[in-house]
């Protein structure tokens, strides 16, 4: 993670285990940079899907991705409370001013109230026949949401709604410097 500043900006790319591009997203600003994973944030970016369609996150995000886990977790602050949006995705690289991470289908969604629900585990079988995923891959896909699981049960950081929200107030900290600078 050498060269990479706070309020650097980049955009992020989700594959598919076949290399085919899913989605892609236009901005991600460095928040913070720790030694296991690096926090971005973004606020009503601009998403483009695999076919051509786009459309406009509705709040700004919090995003952690990991050098070493087996998925990225997205921090969405709503009115109404924090949700969680986790994928289930091999670590990150950056490459040419861009994240990214291939995503494995299964995803957790965590709401306000505590309440998770594993989604997409039907999309997940389906990928596993089509691409053919290996027993092996199948076994790290599989312990890596036993361990994001573990992780919000265990109160870590990425799961904690102060510590989000002085990463959202600074996000739009350093977008309005980032605007000042401009009209200079």
């Amino acid at each position: 993670m050498k060269n990479i500043c706070i309020g650097d900006k980049f955009q992020i790319q989700c594959y598919k285990h076949n290399g085919k591009i899913h989605r892609s997203w236009d901005e991600a600003i460095v928040l913070d940079i720790k030694k296991d994973y690096i926090v971005f944030g973004n606020n009503k970016t601009k998403v483009i899907e695999a076919q051509g369609t786009w459309w406009r996150t509705k709040e700004p995000a919090i995003m952690y991705f990991f050098k070493n886990k087996w998925f990225n977790i997205i921090s969405q602050i709503k009115k109404d409370g924090i949700y969680y949006y986790c994928n289930i995705a091999t670590p990150f690289i950056i490459e040419d001013g861009t994240i990214k991470y291939i995503d494995y289908d299964l995803d957790l969604r965590i709401f306000p109230t505590g309440e998770f629900k594993i989604l997409d585990k039907l999309e997940y079988e389906y990928h596993k026949k089509l691409m053919g995923y290996s027993a092996d891959l199948d076994k790290v896909i599989k312990n890596g949401l036993d361990e994001l699981i573990k992780s919000y049960k265990n109160h870590k950081v990425m799961f904690d709604s102060l510590k989000n929200k002085e990463y959202c107030a600074y996000y739009f900290k350093l977008e309005e410097e980032r605007k000042n600078s401009n009209f200079l």
